[in-house]
């Protein structure tokens, strides 16, 4: 989650979950967000945090940055709907999700017609038969309905009674089994973390190439690796040394001259930098065919634990949280059980044991990241108090991490 810093020094934490559609792509990303203290928790109202992210994601980090140039589903409370703060962003931009407890009365409904008029997309959040925001039905583009708190039988009756210009989003759907089941049904758009687990652990051995990435992302993330060796594992994959120096040749770093080494690549971009953006290539190899929000949860992961981790352990160490992040979701790429997943990689017995889940300082600080992603705010503070780390060190941690990993994606692009 970012952490945006507004006028008067308080800070406001936004966390991204993603929305994906029926072929797993992203479609766009909820901001969650509240402002807690140092030591304590929220104390922001829903009005004022509604309208301080609406301009702070803009002025702090970018929207783009946020949401890596797809909608922003952003809540919106009664004030800052019968305000002009939702217009502040672009209407291509965002999706304004109206919460359900919202008192409905004429003023929300010509809130709505008028923003729908504008083009504004309009959502509307746990959606249940009879509920008050059904009167906003006209405006609404987008539906949520929590897969958790209705039944099947309301769900289906929620897909029969919707216009067929609106869009059904299944929310909290944290099973394979659950987005099959609202796939089947007839929505359209998915909210939860179940493309962070795997459906089924088959039982099979990794291919050559997937041993060869695995081993070559541990190789590439020890300290002790120099340029040469670098320079050697890089060379050792076609795609690996393309993407280099096409990276490093793309207008994203001004160069004017074309490299013809890696050697000249590494010098010119620094061993870090080149081995931490060689190791997600190698991430990204190893999930063929896998969703590709898997790696960027990843890589956003990796930075944070990395950076959280320097004012722990000191920089030299942090490399190692680095890997921990990155491979945190490899029992999900390669669908094996963790303990199998890791059982090829020459890693270090610290972070073998915090992939398996054991409680050691290194599975705090991942655990803190996760936290993070899921707005766990409180979990997240007390796990980093336990490993000596302040709980701002993450909030900017992530913003740092979602704009490395933005870059990443450009740079890529570019290439």
């Amino acid at each position: 989650m970012a952490q945006l810093q507004s006028t008067n020094r308080s800070n406001v934490y936004v966390a991204r979950q993603p929305i994906l559609n029926t072929a797993g792509q992203v479609f766009g990303y909820e901001l969650l967000y509240r402002e807690i203290g140092s030591d304590t928790g929220c104390s922001i109202a829903t009005d004022a945090a509604s309208a301080r992210v609406f301009s702070d994601a803009v002025l702090a980090m970018g929207l783009d940055t946020l949401t890596a140039g797809r909608k922003a589903f952003m809540n919106v409370s009664r004030r800052v709907l019968l305000s002009d703060i939702a217009t502040v962003l672009p209407a291509e931009s965002v999706v304004l999700e109206l919460l359900e407890d919202i008192s409905v009365d004429y003023e929300v409904i010509d809130a709505c017609r008028r923003l729908h008029a504008e083009g504004y997309v309009i959502a509307l959040d746990d959606f249940v038969p009879g509920c008050p925001t059904e009167s906003l039905l006209p405006y609404a583009s987008m539906v949520k309905v929590d897969m958790l708190s209705t039944t099947p039988q309301d769900r289906g009756r929620i897909v029969a009674m919707m216009p067929k210009s609106v869009r059904l989003i299944a929310e909290k759907v944290e099973t394979a089994a659950v987005f099959e089941e609202a796939d089947a049904a007839g929505y359209h758009l998915f909210q939860g973390y179940y493309f962070c687990r795997p459906a089924t652990f088959k039982a099979r051995t990794l291919s050559a190439t997937a041993v060869a990435y695995a081993r070559l992302l541990v190789a590439l993330n020890r300290p002790e690796t120099s340029i040469i060796e670098v320079e050697e594992l890089i060379k050792r994959d076609p795609s690996l040394t393309y993407r280099v120096l096409q990276c490093v040749n793309s207008a994203a770093f001004g160069v004017r001259r074309q490299l013809q080494s890696i050697r000249q690549a590494l010098v010119l971009l620094g061993l870090d930098q080149v081995r931490k953006w060689a190791s997600v290539w190698a991430l990204a190899g190893l999930n063929v065919g896998g969703n590709p929000e898997v790696v960027t949860t990843a890589v956003v992961r990796a930075r944070s634990c990395e950076l959280v981790a320097e004012s722990v352990v000191g920089r030299e160490e942090a490399a190692e949280y680095f890997l921990l992040g990155l491979c945190s979701m490899l029992d999900t790429m390669l669908g094996r059980p963790m303990k199998e997943a890791v059982s090829d990689l020459p890693v270090t017995d610290r972070i073998r044991s915090a992939l398996l889940g054991q409680p050691n300082p290194a599975r705090k600080v991942l655990d803190a990241v996760i936290a993070y992603e899921r707005a766990l705010w409180e979990t997240s503070a007390m796990l980093l108090e336990q490993v000596g780390a302040h709980p701002d060190k993450l909030a900017g941690a992530y913003g740092d991490a979602l704009v490395w990993a933005r870059g990443l994606q450009q740079v890529s692009a570019a290439a």
